[in-house]
């Protein structure tokens, strides 16, 4: 378990991190308890991502916005995201504190119990999609002991929603799990050979379960590929653009702003820009034209600046 603490002079945040142990280290990423407070508004763009973020709040709540996304405009508490292709903007103002953990669209159906399809799109309660996350599990983890209390508890109840979970389909698994390797890149038409299904067979069974198609997954992968690069490599654009398999620099530039409403320059200058690390501070990220802090990262929040 590690601690990371910070402080600034409008608030201070806590981030405690733990690793799931062995019988769910296949379906949940990582651990993320937080605790934030800050006395000026803190807003942060929030770009898409292959993965299910969970959150299980005993904080304020906080607010989302989602174009063009279907009620995802409004104040949440405990919820998910299911794959969306675009960006997400969220904002508080006082106190954050809960526990983030992380699932691939596998790992979410079975712990949910149903197809990707229902919640992609959607920013969905955990009353609604998992009530053993919700209902009084808030409350118990608010009245815990500590961090490691807390994680054992989140534990206890995803190994109980795991084992009575369904299990995904072999091929759509297959299919996702060469689309992750490759960053996308795989062509569809080889899925479709690989899966030795039909094209619209194929594409109708991986959105159910998964909820978007393999085209659009494609996309989202590759632009996590193509944040990745840019925040760790020191590559131009159009090299970027080569290495990740876009046509050209335009091209690059359109799915950033697609998928994150930003260009790839702007997300550069930011310290912290890898779409499973914690957001950069907020004065290392591109002005709010309202003045208001901005930042890049996940749903869990970052350190103060």
């Amino acid at each position: 378990m590690t601690v990371e603490r910070a402080e600034s002079a409008t608030g201070w945040s806590e981030l405690v991190r733990a690793q799931p142990a062995p019988p769910l280290s296949g379906l949940v990423s990582g651990f993320c308890g937080y605790r934030e407070r800050s006395a000026a508004v803190v807003r942060r763009l929030q770009p898409a991502t292959s993965i299910i973020p969970v959150i299980i709040s005993f904080g304020d709540p906080l607010t989302i916005d989602q174009p063009g996304a279907v009620g995802c405009a409004g104040r949440f508490e405990s919820f998910t995201a299911g794959l969306h292709g675009g960006f997400a903007v969220t904002e508080y103002l006082g106190g954050q504190h809960g526990v983030q953990f992380d699932l691939s669209p596998m790992a979410a159906f079975r712990i949910f119990g149903m197809p990707g399809s229902a919640i992609a799109d959607h920013i969905v309660g955990l009353d609604d999609v998992a009530p053993e996350l919700g209902r009084s599990l808030p409350d118990r983890l608010a009245s815990a002991s500590g961090w490691p209390e807390r994680f054992d508890i989140v534990e206890a109840a995803l190994a109980l929603l795991a084992e009575r979970g369904p299990l995904s389909d072999p091929t759509v698994e297959w299919m996702w799990a060469e689309l992750a390797r490759t960053h996308g890149a795989v062509r569809i038409t080889d899925l479709v050979d690989g899966a030795g299904w039909s094209h619209r067979h194929l594409t109708a069974r991986f959105r159910s379960q998964v909820g978007i198609t393999p085209k659009a997954a494609a996309g989202i992968l590759r632009f996590e590929h193509a944040s990745s690069v840019l925040a760790s490599a020191g590559m131009g654009l159009a090299q970027i653009a080569d290495l990740c398999g876009y046509a050209d620099q335009s091209h690059l530039n359109r799915d950033f702003r697609r998928y994150a409403d930003t260009t790839p320059a702007a997300m550069r200058r930011c310290a912290d820009t890898t779409l499973t690390a914690v957001a950069a501070p907020a004065e290392q990220a591109p002005p709010d034209p309202e003045g208001n802090a901005r930042a890049f990262g996940t749903y869990r929040p970052a350190p103060a600046g």
